[in-house]
């Protein structure tokens, strides 16, 4: 990832390590490096133009110094990320206000690839700062989206484009925690229906012979303790979409009930002979496999066939390990947009998180990821920090995961590359929508450089040799693509 048009501000009132982080950051090509000590900093910052990609914070003469210091940088930008040095922490030299509003420490001596980690973690804080709306809640585009750029995913929101404007019935199939209900507020926001309400129901959490209410309503006094009437899930979604989650749970006797206001359109409250018209489209959703419930006897036929007029199965997590990154990046901007928290994952952490079998699907995808955020508030989380089920399997995979290149990602920083068709005859074939040809070989090439500079330690002439490409011209295309010389730093 390009390094950010922009200045890193040093300051430590450490000489010796001041000036050789500042000849550090100049060989990797930061556009500027600002550096000063604690006591004339605050004239140095003023002079500075460019947007701070970082600050650098080491040591100054007391804590009370650099709490002032740290007031003044959040007037001045209130988004600047702050990185520390790890061994002033161990000496106790910074504040616990200071440790708070730092997004990540560094370790003295700096090599290479931690101080461009450490820029590409300030990069991404700050991005994702820019991006995340001031006000809390999140955002409905969030709410909405289906993540991920996988065909299966890619072949979902194709079905949901193609069904979205028709009244037809959808039964939505899948494993439990895979993104159901998203499915389902995705095809009533893209419907002509979306102006009305969308209501939502679970059949497997509602006792049997309360769910009749749940569902029609009833009259005051239709049974012990209805105190007065009360308008049921049909009557709340008119002219709207009712979800009925988890289908497969509905005892036989509702299920009866439900098949004829389907065929009838028409329903009576609990208590009342009294018929109401309804006018809802039926999305309904299950993790259960219902021709088998029919076998069994659990689930009627006539309703399966009812329901099921288009049907979309959703891929459990496991078949589209591709989306994790984008889906841990959705979660955090998330919490982000939430004002609970953020957090960082390293490079072993998100390979290791490819690793995994994902039972629980997207929601225990989601669940890990608000635990990370409460364990390292504004932290960055290695794989050491993971859950032992998670570092165990890796193990047992014998992965060093510090040597796994997965980048660490955010929304603004990802982009969705087009995905091609399975192999055919050792080919792949091209997606039935069509890709940018010269984009998508564009992001190949720069993919192929960046893999081959890692896999030398940053030496130019070594990646070369294994891109059978003369050195001249690799460092042309790294030029070309915005890519840093990476020579190793000792």
């Amino acid at each position: 990832m390009p390094m950010r048009e922009s200045a890193v501000f040093l300051i430590d009132d450490n000489d010796s390590r001041r000036h050789e982080l500042q000849a550090i950051l100049e060989f990797i090509d930061v556009p500027k490096v600002w550096t000063s000590d604690c006591e004339t900093w605050e004239r140095e910052i003023s002079n500075i133009d460019q947007p701070l990609q970082a600050v650098m914070v080491g040591e100054c003469s007391s804590s009370e110094q650099l709490d002032g210091l740290l007031l003044a940088l959040k007037k001045k930008d209130p988004i600047v990320p702050i990185l520390l040095f790890r061994e002033c922490q161990a000496q106790g030299l910074y504040s616990d206000k200071v440790t708070r509003e730092a997004i990540g420490y560094l370790e003295h001596p700096i090599k290479y690839k931690q101080m461009i980690n450490g820029l590409q973690q300030a990069q991404i804080y700050r991005e994702n700062r820019e991006s995340t709306p001031t006000g809390r809640g999140t955002s409905p585009e969030l709410f909405r989206s289906l993540v991920g750029n996988s065909r299966s995913i890619r072949q979902v929101r194709k079905l949901i484009e193609q069904v979205a404007v028709s009244d037809a019935n959808v039964l939505i199939l899948g494993e439990s925690g895979t993104g159901k209900e998203v499915v389902a507020r995705n095809l009533h926001y893209y419907s002509t229906r979306r102006s009305k309400p969308f209501v939502p129901i679970n059949c497997g959490a509602i006792p049997a012979d309360l769910l009749e209410s749940e569902l029609f309503g009833h009259e005051k006094g239709a049974f012990t303790g209805a105190i007065s009437a009360r308008q049921g899930r049909f009557e709340l979604a008119e002219g709207g979409t009712l979800f009925l989650d988890e289908i497969g749970d509905m005892s036989l006797h509702m299920q009866v009930k439900l098949l004829r206001v389907l065929q009838e359109r028409t329903f009576e409250r609990v208590g009342s002979n009294k018929s109401i018209t309804s006018n809802v489209r039926i999305v309904a959703a299950t993790h259960r496999d219902l021709e088998q419930a029919i076998i069994d006897g659990r689930f009627r036929e006539d309703l399966y066939y009812r329901l099921n007029v288009f049907p979309i199965e959703m891929p459990p997590l496991r078949e589209r390990i591709e989306d994790i990154p984008l889906l841990v990046s959705e979660l955090i901007t998330r919490l982000e947009c939430d004002s609970r928290g953020s957090v960082r994952l390293t490079q072993g952490t998100m390979m290791a998180l490819c690793r995994y079998s994902w039972p629980g699907n997207v929601r225990e995808l989601a669940n890990l990821i608000e635990r990370l955020v409460i364990m390292y508030p504004q932290g960055v989380v290695d794989f050491q920090d993971l859950p032992v089920k998670f570092r165990e399997l890796t193990e047992e995979l014998s992965l060093d995961p510090a040597a796994l290149e997965v980048p660490i990602l955010s929304p603004m920083v990802m982009r969705e590359i087009p995905a091609l068709e399975p192999l055919v005859d050792g080919m792949p074939r091209l997606p039935a929508e069509g890709l940018d040809l010269k984009e998508y070989l564009a992001d190949l090439e720069r993919h192929f450089i960046q893999q081959a500079l890692d896999d030398a330690d940053g030496i130019v002439a070594h990646a070369a040799n294994r891109l059978r490409l003369r050195r001249t011209t690799l460092v042309e295309k790294m030029r070309k693509y915005g890519m840093q010389r990476t020579e190793e730093m000792m």
